[in-house]
């Protein structure tokens, strides 16, 4: 049914007649005559009974009357809805990331995002930085934060992953040996990837890049490391390794209280592939403005992301 054709079979029922719909509408009579004619031709049956100087409903226009005043609402409130979200006055807005960045490189953006726009429900996603790309190139998700570079094997349908997305590079993502602070290797000023050959390494579990990145690497170095334990939680490696199980490499960033305070030693490592902190968005509009603005933000916040220590160890 007509979009038009609806709206003057509305007002002519509201009104009570043709000639205050057409002046209510903006519109010739004849216009709102032709209009609900056709309607009832299209449905086959009279929505009004016309008397001289009136109109009244039929069966027939009270039921299709009932319902088109409930699809004007729905398209009242869908147009609402869309002006709010246009304005970032309502709506949700979807941001992956890992445990570790979720917990040490998105909270000031985060905070500056609900301060300015507190009308918009953020969900945070946290799965490794590979998982975070697929969902966002699915748009399962609308913004993420990950760890550069995804594993090149990575692929979204039949192509690259990062055909699919669109990737801002936010600065260096620096990682370290960490150490209990009276280790043999807590005073070096760096330690070679072969130094690890001998000692027993807490790493990140296959399946997030940083176990990748840093598979690829001891092979490259002809290191056959004694993978002591596994696990998902860098937090977990930090409080192993300050309880002596074993050595690990984790972000500089998530250390650097542990370091201040002495629970732990962290060590530059000299032949590590560089890495970084990527944004990434879908490749392709439409963007929502939510996912647009909070992209804004950490773009703004990137040069806080870099762990202070950054220059210092590298």
């Amino acid at each position: 049914m007509d979009s038009d054709r609806l709206q003057a079979f509305t007002a002519v029922a509201r009104e009570g007649g043709f000639t205050a719909a057409a002046r209510t509408l903006g519109k010739t009579q004849s216009a709102i005559s032709q209009a609900v004619a056709g309607l009832e031709r299209e449905l086959g049956q009279s929505l009004f009974v016309r008397e001289a100087r009136r109109v009244s409903l039929t069966e027939a226009g009270r039921i299709l009357l009932h319902h088109a005043e409930q699809a004007f609402a729905e398209l009242g409130a869908a147009e609402r809805a869309l002006a709010a979200l246009g304005e970032l006055r309502g709506g949700q807005l979807r941001v992956g990331s890992s445990d570790t960045l979720a917990y040490y490189a998105l909270p000031s953006a985060l905070s500056s995002f609900r301060e300015r726009y507190p009308d918009v429900e953020l969900q945070l996603v946290t799965r490794p930085s590979p998982a975070t790309a697929s969902a966002v190139a699915a748009r399962e998700v609308d913004v993420g934060v990950v760890t550069l570079p995804l594993p090149p094997d990575l692929e979204h349908g039949d192509r690259p992953i990062g055909q699919a997305l669109r990737i801002v590079e936010l600065g260096p993502e620096l990682e370290v040996l960490i150490v209990p602070p009276d280790h043999r290797l807590a005073r070096r000023k760096r330690v070679g990837l072969r130094a690890l050959a001998r000692e027993p390494l807490l790493l990140l579990a296959r399946g997030t890049a940083g176990r990748a990145a840093m598979d690829a690497q001891l092979a490259r170095a002809r290191v056959e490391p004694r993978v002591a334990m596994e696990m998902d939680s860098v937090e977990l490696l930090k409080r192993l390794t300050e309880l002596g199980f074993g050595v690990s490499i984790v972000p500089a960033r998530s250390v650097e209280r542990e370091v201040r305070s002495g629970q732990l030693a962290a060590v530059p490592l000299s032949g590590l592939q560089r890495r970084s902190l990527g944004l990434i968005l879908p490749a392709r509009d439409p963007i929502g403005p939510a996912a647009r603005a909070l992209a804004a933000l950490i773009e703004e916040h990137a040069a806080a992301l870099a762990p202070r220590g950054a220059r210092r160890l590298s």
